[in-house]
């Protein structure tokens, strides 16, 4: 089952089910938040809770993402509810697409040793036996729900960024219920769109280099991953492709499994506020920075897997001025 969130021709928020070309209206429900908590509650899953609640014939779902009505597939109402973090170095050939990255003129940075240490960690460690904690992946904050785009939308691009660089991912969705319990919702593509070429300046600077807008969706996958995904990554320039290359997820692709990374997210207790909405980005090991690409205003992003319908498609804008230096007042 896929399930959107969209605004109908009222402005109205609605749920849906992706069947072919036409979104069913789900009955009675304003939010993806609000049906998974529901189906907590009520001690079912949300196939049962959608089910429950029954659908009616909607809008041609082709027109709505044509319209920009796509919704990302789950949110909060207050966005500082909605935490957007992300793992790195958890696939298999991430480390080289790293390495690359942090190579300048020939010569690896200091900071490669960490980065390829930690790597090796997951190659022996990030596949644990069940019931067993697995090595600690690398882990990093992006933001609240307030730096997400919708499916279609253009991410903002500060003034002050070096480069405004995709990255094809897949996302787990999840929301925490009243039990402090995290509850995964489903799976999205996503967009996690970095800054490459501050990251490369200095390993150090990789938590700057994430605090960007990114992008999920516009489906959600309900129910268990295939072990073996593959996608492509695509870029478009004046309505021609500039670059593609096909990109591999699911736990075949990864040193790291699922469960690992879901453990030491989710094992901080501050994570595990009643209500709380986590997007998790789960890494890639392919980017078109890698391959010397350097985009720019106007490009389009084309994040394609079959396994999760539609495409997810951004471009590349502008953001509003950030704050000008001495700003900052004293009380």
């Amino acid at each position: 089952m896929r399930l959107i969130q969209f605004e109908n021709s009222a402005g109205e928020r609605q749920v849906g089910v992706v069947e072919g070309s036409q979104v069913q209206v789900l009955k009675g429900t304003r939010s993806t938040r609000e049906l998974a908590l529901a189906a907590i509650r009520a001690q079912r899953s949300l196939e049962d809770e959608v089910a429950q609640r029954g659908t009616e014939p909607g809008p041609d779902y082709a027109q709505l993402l044509q319209q920009g009505q796509v919704l990302p597939p789950l949110d909060h109402e207050d966005p500082a509810h909605c935490l957007i973090s992300g793992t790195g170095l958890t696939h298999l050939g991430s480390a080289s697409a790293r390495d690359k990255m942090h190579q300048q003129d020939g010569a690896v940075e200091a900071g490669m040793t960490d980065t390829m240490r930690i790597f090796k960690w997951g190659l022996e460690g990030g596949k644990p036996a069940a019931g067993q904690v697995g090595a600690q992946p690398e882990w990093f904050y992006k933001g609240d729900g307030s730096i997400v785009v919708r499916p279609g939308a253009d991410f903002p691009v500060p003034p002050f960024a070096e480069d405004a660089g995709e990255e094809p991912e897949l996302t787990g969705l999840y929301v925490i219920g009243d039990d402090g319990l995290p509850y995964r919702v489903g799976y999205a593509l996503g967009n996690e769109f970095s800054d490459h070429v501050m990251e490369r300046r200095n390993y150090l600077y990789l938590a700057h280099s994430k605090l960007r807008f990114c992008a999920y969706g516009p489906e959600l996958r309900v129910g268990e991953l295939p072990k073996h995904l593959a996608g492509t990554s695509r870029i478009i320039r004046n309505g021609e492709t500039l670059w593609e290359k096909e990109f591999l997820s699911g736990e075949d692709n990864m040193c790291h499994s699922l469960a690992n990374l879901e453990f030491h997210h989710f094992k901080y207790a501050q994570f595990l506020r009643p209500g709380d909405v986590h997007v998790h980005y789960f890494g890639t090991a392919t980017l078109s920075f890698a391959d010397g690409v350097k985009t720019q205003p106007g490009d389009r992003f084309q994040i394609s897997l079959d396994a999760f319908g539609a495409a997810l498609e951004n471009g590349i804008g502008e953001s509003a001025q950030p704050l000008a230096i001495g700003q900052v007042r004293v009380l």
